[in-house]
């Protein structure tokens, strides 16, 4: 556990957690998204959605994050969840020059900031999703709730603003119209 719960003590793309999680559809279907966010700005880096659980998922998603703006070392902070263990995606991290970090085993604390998303996720989403009849009504609906995240939905820990608005700000010390009133 190279983060030990200090998550904001870094810089931005410096760290990526990531997940798991489930969405219920449909008369007893089950979806499952893989994301990662970036601790520090709040913003949301990826999200995947596949109707398995399985290792693609979590590749996808390893394979998207490598593909943005990295730091050199950056860290990748996940769960001991057995698709993270696999001997695949260990190796692909170490392709992609991230330094691979883990929480203790049943520890939610340990990547409370990747789990409070899938918490508020669920929690938004939860009255759409009871409308949800195919997987492909559960991703059009998450796709757009995950561009709101990113775009529209302002937090008070981030200075009232949005994830993509306060990363920018502290990247390039640019005000956002919203902190010029």
């Amino acid at each position: 556990n190279l983060l030990k719960r200090r998550f904001r003590l870094f810089e931005p793309n410096e760290v990526r957690l990531t997940d798991v999680t489930y969405l219920d559809y449909g008369n007893g279907k089950r979806a499952y998204g893989s994301a990662s966010k970036d601790p520090v700005t709040g913003r949301l880096i990826d999200y995947t959605i596949s109707e398995s659980n399985d290792l693609n998922l979590v590749m996808m998603t390893l394979d998207h994050i490598s593909k943005q703006p990295l730091l050199p070392g950056a860290i990748l902070h996940s769960d001991q969840g057995a698709l993270y263990l696999t001997d695949t995606f260990q190796n692909k991290v170490k392709e992609t020059g991230m330094k691979e970090s883990m929480s203790k085993r049943g520890n939610c604390w340990d990547n409370a900031p990747q789990e409070s998303f899938f918490g508020h996720m669920k929690s938004e989403l939860k009255v759409r999703s009871n409308k949800w009849q195919s997987f492909s009504d559960a991703q059009a609906d998450i796709d757009d709730w995950m561009d709101y995240y990113n775009n529209d939905r302002y937090k008070t820990g981030l200075g009232r603003l949005s994830p993509n608005e306060f990363y920018k700000y502290i990247t390039t010390g640019e005000y956002p119209p919203m902190m010029l009133r």
